[in-house]
């Protein structure tokens, strides 16, 4: 299956690159720099060179905080951009995944969200991405995949983040305690989401490792084997003020991928185990 990803040098592009590549599937990765996706002509020139069967786009503006100031570039690259894929893949007769976020719903529920549960985002973070949704979904042959709290071997992340903090000194750790999520692991995903392409599916499915988290059960995680051992201090949201609201439950329901694959999630802790046996590489991702 020809594979062709943008964004494929960030955390979620490089390990869906190898996973892939593993799978035998010939895959074009392109970065950022080589392929800007709201230019219409660039994004028309790779596709009609390498001519694939299947697009994926992990390209966005991800910097959640950021967005609050520059709403209108998160826009015209998480959703207007997306819209440009989507044409282009069509026009091509490719199928389109595309990556989401668990930050388009308000975190008001009181059990998983399922994929038809109404979304409603808190940011403009969350806004984009829903936009970016929606473009992608005009596309019949497209998948929406929304996933959380991802980390993994390249880029940035809340464990690279725990763990300099602990390599630095400036311990005790404070984690906010009011936020329930679940953390993704990002060869996990990878690997979902090459399932995913086989079974063919379109619309929208939720991806995420198990079991649901708070920040500070999981920072509590990531410095457990830690020596000297490390504290972790539980603390409200409120304790530390964001420019982005987020929402205090985006835990997603993953019935419908169980499903269509035919297999259960993958245990976050499983993930967290085989980064930490080697430090994650911080390179950060575009």
């Amino acid at each position: 299956m020809r594979s062709l990803i943008f964004g494929g040098t960030g955390m979620l592009g490089r390990s869906l690159v190898g996973e892939l590549r593993e799978r035998g599937w010939p895959t074009l990765s392109l970065s950022r720099r080589q392929a800007d996706i709201r230019d219409d002509g660039e994004v028309g020139a790779w596709m009609g060179s390498f001519r694939p069967d299947i697009v994926f786009n992990c390209a966005a503006f991800t910097d959640v905080d950021a967005c609050e100031e520059r709403e209108e570039h998160a826009l015209e690259v998480n959703g207007t951009a997306v819209g440009t894929l989507a044409r282009r893949a069509s026009k091509a007769d490719a199928r389109l995944i595309h990556l989401s976020s668990d930050y388009v719903f308000d975190g008001q529920m009181n059990r998983p969200y399922r994929e038809d549960d109404p979304p409603v985002p808190l940011s403009a973070y969350g806004r984009s991405k829903l936009a970016g949704e929606r473009r992608a979904l005009e596309h019949p042959k497209s998948l929406v995949v929304r996933a959380s709290w991802l980390f993994g071997p390249h880029g940035r992340s809340f464990v690279t983040t725990m763990l300099r903090l602990v390599e630095e000194g400036r311990t005790p750790l404070r984690v906010v305690d009011d936020q329930t999520g679940a953390p993704t692991y990002a060869p996990f995903l990878a690997r979902a989401l090459a399932d995913l392409a086989i079974a063919g599916v379109s619309g929208i499915v939720h991806y995420r490792n198990r079991e649901p988290a708070t920040w500070w059960e999981f920072a509590r995680e990531i410095v457990t084997e830690r020596r000297p051992p490390v504290e972790v201090v539980p603390v409200s949201t409120d304790d530390f003020p964001r420019a982005a609201s987020r929402p205090p439950y985006s835990v997603l329901d993953t019935g419908k991928f169980e499903g269509i694959v035919g297999r259960g999630v993958e245990p976050w802790a499983s993930g967290l185990t085989e980064l930490t046996r080697e430090p994650p590489r911080n390179t950060p991702a575009r």
